[in-house]
């Protein structure tokens, strides 16, 4: 309750710092193109600066190189790996100048003609935000975490008007968990900054569309060939982003220098097709309406793809949410134009530039659960539920069969860590200690002496013996724990050795656990207290029935691999081939 109420001034700050990058964004588009002091929205291919125009991409791009090498160089790239790495590795803590310099260097890389959209650079934005406010306060790294991926959520519902497809993106790529304590914290500054949204720009969807047509079951079919389409061009997009950022390492001079040369990219490409510059939210707009034409849709894509990956290959700021949009509605919309609209009578080139949109973001971000409500978010369009679903199942499928990492989490692994969000039962939660521990368990009478206890552990022809035995009374019960060491000090400070066993270990401070319990609160227990045996007793008569050492905690581990590989039939149709045999025999 506390982090939820925390989370709705994470949420205002995020809402608020949403509005600030758009109107940033907008500031500087309105002084590099046009000359003007205007934080009113202007589309870069209105400008009349003919030639001059690609010069200034490149100045841009030189601004951020010269702020992530003097200011912070996690301003750099789309903001979203950033985000993860902070939360994995980082404790949850981001700097206050990551806060100040990512939306600021965004704001000059989109509106100088960068091809991004501003959804990387809030989600980082908002996430600084979360994280320096939650570190006012004495919290763990999990509580830091969730007022971290709280503010990322705000910003982005703020951003698109998307309050749920933000929460679904928090738990499909930030939280890392699903639990109530961040959930419900994350859900409320998401609702929050859409609430601040729909007060300063009504409830409107971004990309309002008339509601489609239910598509019949030819095409649904056509949704799952876009969707493998737009997963085929995801990995395609994803080798390009990396292909161009290995490029660019193998050059010798310093990295601050790479983003001049993605501004130049930038600059030429905009010469050739001028709408590929800036967020292009009017892209999206014209392609969900069916307004662009199939020529310039595929100029369009070809640019976009190429500026778009050559320049976050060179580091520049930015996001790919927007691009990914563009590129996955033009893949759409020319699908829709060749196939789609022929043999789906009631579709139009709009519904399927929606489909390949959910399914180019699903298929590249691996978040299809996302980009299925972002779809239905940003258009209301409920027809489109449905096709929307399958076409970013099919492309979530197509990518996870052909790439080990998505575009997000290849930049992670190249820093050296392999994560996987792949949200699992925690297996130690649902095994016993009954079914690992080892039993009988062999233990000392508590009668016995300390000589024939140096004799158990050091006789010459004994058995290989344990580090440890419990010591147990004549009733069953554990009165401690025994070990070799403990033998032979007894033997170093000249104990007697006539002294009973439970004399000796009489006052020790014993760790046991029971049989009903989970193994998940028996392996923290012995991590807490520094022990690698400890004896297990029944809950009712307190008597000894097993033992537990660290070995044998990795049967926990043991038995969910066998589970997830032993195939077997349980319901056996035809009789097993060697009983027929016999049977013939």
């Amino acid at each position: 309750m506390i982090l939820a109420a925390l989370a709705i001034v994470v949420g205002s700050a995020g809402a608020g710092a949403a509005w600030a990058l758009a109107r940033l964004i907008n500031l500087v588009t309105n002084l590099a193109y046009f000359g003007t002091l205007s934080a009113a929205p202007s589309n870069v291919a209105d400008n009349t600066l003919g030639l001059a125009a690609a010069l200034i991409p490149v100045a841009g791009c030189l601004v951020i190189g010269l702020m992530a090498r003097y200011g912070s160089e996690k301003i750099r790239g789309h903001g979203i790996p950033e985000a993860i790495e902070a939360i994995l590795i980082g404790r949850s803590r981001i700097q206050g100048r990551v806060a100040l310099l990512k939306p600021l260097s965004s704001a000059i890389s989109i509106g100088t003609g960068g091809p991004f959209g501003a959804e990387g650079p809030i989600i980082m934005t908002g996430g600084a935000l979360g994280s320096l406010f939650a570190q006012l306060f004495h919290l763990s790294n999990a509580e830091r975490k969730t007022l971290l991926v709280a503010g990322a959520a705000a910003g982005m519902s703020a951003t698109f008007g998307t309050p749920i497809a933000a929460i679904l993106l928090a738990v499909e790529l930030l939280l890392f968990e699903w639990k109530p304590r961040s959930f419900v914290p994350v859900a409320v500054a998401s609702v929050v900054a859409a609430t601040w949204r729909s007060w300063a720009l009504g409830t409107a969807a971004l990309f309002p569309l008339a509601t489609s047509h239910l598509l019949p079951q030819t095409g649904l079919l056509l949704a799952a060939v876009l969707g493998i389409a737009a997963g085929l061009a995801s990995g395609l997009l994803t080798a390009m982003v990396y292909g161009a950022e290995d490029l660019f390492q193998r050059l010798t001079f310093h990295w601050m220098w790479w983003p001049l040369i993605g501004g130049v990219v930038i600059g030429v490409g905009g010469l050739i097709e001028p709408h590929a510059l800036g967020v292009g939210y009017d892209n999206i707009a014209a392609l969900l309406h069916g307004d662009l034409a199939s020529g310039p849709a595929l100029r369009l894509l070809i640019v976009k793809a190429i500026i778009w990956s050559v320049a976050l290959g060179s580091g520049t700021s930015g996001g790919v949410l927007a691009p990914l949009l563009i590129m996955g509605g033009v893949l759409g919309s020319l699908f829709g134009a060749l196939c789609g609209v022929q043999f789906s009578p009631g579709s139009d080139t709009g519904m399927w530039a929606l489909i390949g949109m959910g399914a180019m973001m699903g298929g590249t971000m691996r978040s299809p659960l996302t980009a299925l409500m972002f779809g239905l978010e940003l258009t209301h369009d409920m027809n489109s539920l449905l096709p929307l679903a399958i076409g970013c199942v099919a492309a979530h499928l197509t990518t996870v069969l052909l790439l080990k990492r998505s575009i997000l989490t290849e930049k992670i692994a190249r820093r050296g860590h392999h994560i996987t969000r792949e949200y699992v039962v925690d297996p130690f939660e649902t095994v016993r200690v009954a079914d690992i521990m080892a039993q009988p368990a062999e233990a000392l009478p508590a009668d016995w002496t300390v000589g024939e206890t140096l004799t158990f552990f050091t006789a010459p022809d004994a058995p290989r013996r344990h580090k440890s035995y419990p010591v147990i009374d004549r009733d069953g019960r554990v009165l401690g724990m025994v070990s070799r060491a403990d033998a032979l000090r007894w033997l170093r400070d000249e104990h007697s050795l006539t002294g009973l066993l439970r004399e000796q270990i009489a006052g020790q401070d014993l760790v046991v656990a029971y049989d009903d319990e989970l193994a998940g609160q028996l392996a923290d227990r012995m991590t807490s207290s520094d022990v690698g045996r400890v004896p297990i007793v029944n809950r009712q008569s307190g008597s000894l029935v097993g033992l537990v050492a660290r070995r044998d905690l990795l049967r926990v581990r043991t038995n969910m691999v066998r589970h997830e590989r032993e195939r077997e039939a349980l319901i056996r149709v035809l009789p097993r081939r060697q009983e027929y045999a016999s049977t013939e025999a």
